[in-house]
């Protein structure tokens, strides 16, 4: 059986690494090192003045590609591509991202309850010479959430770290009535998006159907 080369997953996504093995692809993950400088550092996450949310995960995406991109040159590590993604959430047209603490975790899942919302996530991969992106997007539909259920689901610890404040591959999936779209979209890491790009890069996913 043939072999997908390896690339570099510029994320330290538990999700987006589980999903990339998933499908097979072979990866290093290209984490940031303490005495770097520069704007690879920290990609600045806030929204621009009107930005609409399909903008807003394209540009970080794209960003946190380039950024991977540098750091392999900057490292002078072997040359291969870049994979990097970015997730929000859009409700009335507000973008959602990570909370910062639990307050803003309760304000945002209560904010979800017993309504739909729509889940982004933007996949870039880069080589040096190109950089490419793909946007999936999904509706997700959150049946009413009471107290209790905000409170003992911030008090696991889940939320913090995740767009959106839950985790639908978690303990949150039984909040979730409905999904229209990409399962694993909505977890981070759109796979049939993920595959199509690093196709394109000459890293064809074996069994995609997207290569002969």
């Amino acid at each position: 059986m043939p072999i997908s080369p390896r690339i570099y997953l510029a994320s330290t996504s538990p999700r987006r690494r589980e999903l990339l093995r998933q499908i097979g692809v072979g990866f290093d993950v290209l984490a940031f090192r303490n005495g770097e400088r520069g704007e690879d550092a920290d990609v600045d996450e806030t929204p621009l003045p009107g930005e609409t949310v399909e903008r807003y995960v394209e540009r970080l995406a794209l960003a946190k590609a380039e950024a991977g991109v540098r750091r392999v040159l900057w490292r002078r590590l072997p040359q291969r591509p870049v994979l990097a993604a970015d997730t929000a959430l859009e409700v009335d047209g507000d973008i959602i991202g990570k909370p910062v603490d639990a307050a803003a975790a309760h304000a945002i899942l209560s904010r979800l309850s017993g309504r739909s919302h729509r889940v982004l996530t933007a996949v870039a991969v880069g080589d040096g010479r190109r950089i490419r992106s793909r946007l999936s997007v999904s509706e997700v539909r959150f049946r009413p959430l009471g107290e209790d259920d905000i409170r003992h689901y911030i008090a696991c610890g889940e939320p913090m770290d995740k767009a959106g404040a839950y985790g639908i591959q978690g303990r949150a999936a039984v909040f979730v009535e409905e999904i229209r779209g990409s399962y694993s979209g909505i977890m981070g890491l759109p796979l049939f998006e993920t595959a199509q790009l690093l196709d394109a890069f000459g890293c064809a996913v074996i069994g995609s159907g997207i290569s002969s």
